[in-house]
């Protein structure tokens, strides 16, 4: 961790994942690092305008094709205004949520996309992290957790357990294909427990 780095935390709805990201940038900070704390979509204030128009609503609001552009329009300035020029000045950037999200939720669960997310990616970011943790919950747990917290922005829970359940699915095969950068984290524990495993990564 000398060098600056670009961590995210990614899972499905209500796995604890923004829990986990804030609790992992208190401990960094505790020691003294230049730490961002941000979130997708979302973390500038362009991108934080699309947030409104990708997580309210009906959830046919957005065709999935839509939905891939304007997550990617969200990255695009979220790249430019906070985490390129936190990188660049040595700090560490934590993100909740990040390209792996747009992966698994348009191009996995929402039709045979992952063709055009992986185009579109490497045409307008070009960035990946450089740590990954993904934690895994249960999706009935996560989702009726999710449903609970009633913050107005659950237009992806309000697909369904069913949906949940292939996102985790898309989430753990992401592991799988990519070791080197994704940790596979339990979610199913306390969240001081699984702050504690995410530290010992480190």
């Amino acid at each position: 961790m000398t060098s600056p780095k670009f961590i995210t935390f990614e899972g499905i709805d209500g796995s604890g994942k923004s829990t986990q990201s804030r609790l992992f940038a208190d401990r960094l900070r505790a020691q003294g690092r230049d730490v961002i704390l941000t979130r997708e979509p979302g973390g500038s204030p362009g991108a934080e305008e699309i947030r409104q128009l990708l997580l309210t609503g009906d959830t046919d609001r957005w065709s999935a094709e839509t939905e891939i552009l304007l997550f990617t329009a969200a990255r695009r300035d979220h790249l430019e205004k906070t985490i390129q020029p936190a990188l660049a000045a040595g700090k560490t950037v934590i993100c909740d949520r990040f390209a792996d999200s747009t992966r698994v939720y348009q191009g996995a669960t929402r039709g045979d996309l992952r063709a055009m997310v992986d185009s579109l990616h490497t045409l307008m970011i070009g960035r990946e992290p450089d740590l990954t943790f993904i934690i895994d919950m249960d999706p009935a747990m996560a989702l009726e957790r999710g449903l609970a917290r009633k913050s107005g922005e659950d237009r992806f829970e309000d697909f369904g357990l069913g949906f949940q359940e292939t996102l985790r699915h898309g989430f753990l095969a992401l592991a799988h294909v990519q070791p080197d950068r994704c940790v596979l984290v339990d979610g199913n524990r306390t969240p001081d427990q699984i702050a504690s495993e995410i530290a010992a990564h480190l």
